[in-house]
C-alpha cells in the first residue's frame, strides 16, 4: 500500500508538470493567459540567503549558475523526476565526471534533447537567460522550464525565483528592485502557491527579506516555510531551536534548518554528497539538534517539500479541473464566434446574415423588446422616449412670452397697430403680432428634439456595431455600415427638419381665436377689470351738504385741473416759460418716440387684456407643439428608419463587387484566432492530463481496496462481483463509493470525451 501510495504521488505531481509544461509553452507563465492556478513551491530569498545551494543539495548535483550580482534573472520551473536506476551506463565523456545514464536534464525549449552534462545545464540556463534579458543584468517573468530525471530526487516540483536585491550594481536597471519585487508578487501572491523561505541563520530573523515578503502575501503563515541556511556559522553559543519551535516568527509548515557548502568548498569541488555527509553529522552531533536531527537537513527538506506538494496538489486538483474546463467552455466559445479562415462561407450570405441581425436588432432596441435590458440606465427607445416627453416637453413649458416682450412694448404695439385713429376696443392686429412673434420661438426646441433623436439613433448605431460578432472579425464591413448607416439617418434628418418647420409656420400663419380653449376677448376684458377693480382702492362718498364738491370732483369740467399724462400727451406740454395768451404751445416731436411716462388706467386695462389673451392662446400652441412634433419626428425620421435600413443597406452593401472587399478580416482577428486555436488545444491537453490523474486515482483505490479484501480474508466473497463479464467502469466507481465511505458525487465524473468510451470498458477488459 505504502509503495502504491508513492506511485500516486509521482504521478499527481507529474501531471502537475505537464500542466506547467502546457501552459509555459503557449508564452504565458505559470498559468498566464489560461489563468489557472498551479500548486507549487516557489523559492523565495535575499540573494546572499543560500537559494542556489539548498536546491543544489536537494538535487544533488551541480547545475545553477553563480556568480556576484543577480545571477537568476528569470524564474526557473525545476522539475524533478524519481526515476529507478537502469544496469547500464551508456554516457559519454563529458566535462561532468559525476555523469551518468541514469540522471539528466532536459528543457522545455530544447525538445527531445537530453543533458546528462550538469555543466552545460548551467551553460544553457546562462545562455537562454542572456538571450531573453540581454547581458545587462535586466530580468524577465518569462520563465525557464528544466526537468531533472535521477534515482536520487523525490518527485518535487520548484520554482527558483529571482534574489531580493536593494541597491542596483553595475548597470542593472535603477528600479531593479520595484522590478523584482513585482515578479515575485505575482507568483508568490497566488492562493495555491507554496512559498519556501530561504533565511540565513546568521542574521536577524526578524530582518529576512524573504519572510518580510512573505508575510505580505501570506500573514497567518499558513503556505509558508522556512528555510535556516548557515547555521553552522552562527556564533558558539548560539542555535535556532526558538526558532524550529515558532517562538519567534511561527510559521504553520515549520521550519527547516540545513547545512551547505561554502564559498571555499564550492570553488574546491567539494562533492555535494560530502556537503550532505557533513551536514548529516554536524546535525547528529550538535548538542541542540541531536535530539531533532532527523527533522534537519536537506534530506528532511526534500521529504517535507514532496509530501507537502501532494497533498497541496490533491487538495486543488478539483479545483483546477473545474477551471480547466470553464476556461476550455468560454475559448471555444469565442473561437466559434470568431468562425474558421475566410474561404469557409460564402460571403454572400455572410453579408446578408449581418444584415438581418443588425436590422432586427436596430428594431428591437428602439421597441424595447431586447433581452439585454439595463437595471441602471435608459438605453435604445426608452432615452427616445425621454427625449420627447422629458426634453422637449419641459423646453418648452418654460418658454414665458414675456420673458422678451415687457408691458411697454405691448403698449407700443397697440399704439402703432391702431393707427393714426385711436381704438375704441383691444386690437386684434397687435395681439397677432405679438402672438405669432412668440409662436417663432418654438422652431429651436423643435429643432434641437430633432437633433437629440438623431444623436440617439447614432448612439444605437454605436452599441449595435459593437455588440454584433461579425463586425470585429470584418472591420471594413464595420466601417461601411457605419458610412451608409449615418448617411441614411443624414437624409431622413432633412423632410424630417422641414416637417417640424412647417408646423411651427402653419401656426405662426394662422392665428385661429376660435378654438374652443381660447379664452376669447369679452372673457378676458372681463377677468382683467375684475382684477384691476379689486386692486384699486375705494372712491370716497360724496357729501350732499356740499354739491361743489361733487361739481369739482368732475375733472373732465375743470378747465383749471391737471391734466393726466397720457403717451403722447407727453409731448405737447409745455417744458417751461409762461403761457402767452391765445396762442398754444407746441413743438415738433422727435425723430425717434418711445414711452416715457407709467401707463394710465386705460393703458393698463388694454396691457393686461392682451397678456392674457397671448398666455391663453401660447398655451394652445404649446400643447399642440409638444404632441404633434414628437409624432413628426417619430414618423419620417424614427419609423422611417425601422421600416427602411435594411433595403438601404441591401442596395449600398450587398453588391457582389464589393463583398470580397467587405469581408477582410482584421489581424487583430486572425491573430486572436491564433491564439484561441493555441489555448483551446493547450488546455484540451491539460483536460486529459487531469483526467488522467482522476484514472490514477481510481487505480490506487481500486488497488488498495483489493489489498483490503485479500487482509482480511473477504476476497472470494467481492471475486464474483467484480469479475462480472460486462460490469461497466460507472458500476466500479459505485462500489469503490461503497467500500471507501466516498459520497458518489464527489467521485470524478466523466465529462470528457477522452473518457466516455473509458466508462463503458468492463473490468475483465480493464486487466
Amino acid at each position: 500500500m505504502a509503495s502504491g501510495t508513492a506511485g500516486l504521488g509521482t504521478e499527481i505531481v507529474s501531471v502537475i508538470n505537464k500542466l506547467q509544461d502546457v501552459f509555459t509553452s503557449i508564452g504565458s507563465g505559470p498559468g498566464g493567459q489560461a489563468g489557472i492556478d498551479l500548486p507549487q513551491i516557489c523559492v523565495l530569498g535575499s540573494q546572499s540567503s543560500g537559494k542556489s545551494s539548498v536546491l543544489e543539495n536537494i538535487v544533488g548535483r551541480d547545475f545553477l549558475p553563480r556568480g556576484t550580482g543577480i545571477v537568476t534573472r528569470r524564474p526557473l520551473v525545476l522539475q524533478l523526476i524519481n526515476r529507478a536506476a537502469q544496469a547500464a551506463n551508456g554516457v559519454d565523456k563529458t566535462a561532468d565526471k559525476a555523469a551518468n545514464a541514469d540522471e539528466w536534464g532536459e528543457f522545455l525549449h530544447l525538445p527531445g534533447e537530453k543533458f546528462y552534462d550538469f555543466h552545460k545545464i548551467r551553460d544553457e540556463i546562462v545562455r537562454d537567460t542572456e538571450a531573453k534579458t540581454g547581458k545587462n543584468a535586466g530580468i524577465s517573468p518569462q520563465p525557464i522550464n528544466l526537468r531533472i530525471y535521477s534515482p536520487n530526487v523525490l518527485t518535487l516540483t520548484l520554482v527558483d525565483l529571482p534574489g531580493l536585491t536593494k541597491v542596483p550594481v553595475g548597470d542593472q536597471p535603477r528600479d531593479i528592485e520595484k522590478q523584482i519585487r513585482e515578479m515575485l508578487t505575482k507568483y508568490i501572491s497566488k492562493p495555491a502557491c507554496i512559498i519556501l523561505a530561504v533565511t540565513a541563520a546568521n542574521t536577524d530573523l526578524a530582518n529576512s527579506d524573504g519572510l518580510k515578503m512573505a508575510r505580505e502575501v501570506d500573514p497567518e503563515g499558513t503556505r509558508t516555510i522556512g528555510v535556516l541556511t548557515k547555521v553552522d556559522l552562527m556564533d558558539k553559543g548560539t542555535d535556532v531551536v526558538d526558532i524550529l519551535a515558532g517562538r519567534i516568527i511561527p510559521l504553520r509548515l515549520g521550519y527547516v534548518p540545513v547545512v551547505n557548502r561554502g564559498q571555499r568548498d564550492i570553488e574546491n569541488g567539494k562533492p555535494i554528497s560530502s556537503a550532505l555527509e557533513n551536514e548529516r553529522d554536524f546535525f547528529e552531533n550538535h548538542p541542540s539538534y541531536r535530539s531533532k536531527a532527523t527533522f534537519c537537513g536537506t534530506p528532511f527538506l526534500a521529504r517535507k517539500l514532496n509530501m507537502i506538494l501532494m497533498h497541496h496538489i490533491r487538495a486543488t486538483l478539483p479545483d483546477i479541473k473545474s477551471r480547466i474546463s470553464k476556461n476550455l467552455a468560454t475559448y471555444q466559445s469565442e473561437l466559434q464566434t470568431l468562425g474558421g479562415g475566410m474561404g469557409e462561407a460564402n460571403s454572400g450570405n455572410i453579408v446578408l446574415s449581418v444584415i438581418t441581425e443588425f436590422t432586427s436588432e436596430f428594431r428591437t432596441t428602439i421597441d424595447g423588446n431586447t433581452n439585454d435590458l439595463s437595471l441602471n440606465e435608459l438605453s435604445g427607445g426608452a432615452r427616445i422616449s425621454f427625449v420627447f416627453h422629458e426634453l422637449f416637453n419641459n423646453g418648452v413649458k418654460t418658454i414665458d412670452p414675456f420673458d422678451q416682450v415687457k408691458d411697454g412694448d405691448i403698449r407700443t404695439i397697440l399704439y402703432n397697430s391702431s393707427g393714426s385713429t385711436p381704438a375704441l376696443f383691444v386690437g386684434t392686429a397687435a395681439f397677432e403680432v405679438i402672438v405669432k412673434q412668440q409662436i417663432k420661438r418654438l422652431e429651436d426646441p423643435a429643432i434641437k428634439c430633432c437633433q437629440l433623436v438623431y444623436d440617439e439613433l447614432i448612439r444605437i448605431l454605436g452599441q449595435l456595431l459593437a455588440k454584433v460578432q461579425a463586425f470585429r472579425r470584418y472591420p471594413a464591413l464595420r466601417e461601411r455600415f457605419n458610412a451608409v448607416v449615418v448617411n441614411f439617418f443624414k437624409q431622413a434628418m432633412n423632410p424630417t427638419l422641414k416637417l417640424v418647420q412647417d408646423m411651427v409656420a402653419m401656426q405662426a400663419c394662422y392665428v385661429n381665436t376660435t378654438h374652443p380653449d381660447f379664452i376669447g376677448g369679452h372673457k378676458a376684458t372681463a377677468i382683467v377689470s375684475d382684477r384691476l377693480t379689486a386692486n384699486k382702492p375705494p372712491t370716497p362718498a360724496n357729501d350732499p351738504k356740499n354739491p361743489r364738491s361733487s361739481i369739482n370732483n368732475n375733472k373732465d369740467l375743470d378747465v383749471d385741473a391737471k391734466q393726466e399724462q397720457s403717451f403722447f400727451g407727453s409731448f405737447f406740454t409745455p417744458k417751461t416759460g409762461p403761457k402767452k395768451q391765445g396762442v398754444a404751445a407746441m413743438e415738433a416731436p422727435p425723430p425717434n418716440i418711445r414711452p416715457q411716462n407709467a401707463l394710465n388706467d386705460r393703458e393698463t386695462m388694454e396691457t393686461e387684456v392682451i397678456k392674457l389673451l397671448i398666455h391663453s392662446y401660447f398655451n394652445i400652441v404649446k400643447r399642440e407643439m409638444i404632441d404633434m412634433v414628437p409624432k413628426a419626428i417619430s414618423l419620417t425620421l424614427v419609423s422611417f428608419s425601422k421600416e427602411n435600413l435594411q433595403r438601404e443597406l441591401l442596395q449600398e452593401l450587398y453588391k457582389p463587387e464589393v463583398l470580397d472587399e467587405l469581408l477582410k478580416e482584421s489581424d487583430f482577428v486572425v491573430g486572436r484566432r491564433k491564439e484561441l486555436q493555441t489555448m483551446v488545444q493547450a488546455l484540451n491537453k491539460a483536460e486529459e492530463y487531469v483526467i488522467s490523474s482522476y484514472v490514477a486515482v481510481i487505480y490506487n483505490l481500486l488497488l488498495t481496496c483489493l489489498s483490503l479484501f485479500a487482509s482480511l480474508g473477504l476476497w472470494p466473497a467481492y471475486k464474483q462481483r467484480l469479475f462480472a463479464p460486462a460490469l461497466p467502469l460507472s458500476r466500479l466507481l459505485l462500489f469503490l463509493a461503497h467500500c471507501t465511505r466516498t459520497p458518489p458525487h464527489a467521485l470524478p465524473t466523466f465529462h470528457s470525451p477522452a473518457l466516455h468510451t473509458l466508462s463503458h470498458i468492463s473490468l475483465s477488459q480493464v486487466w
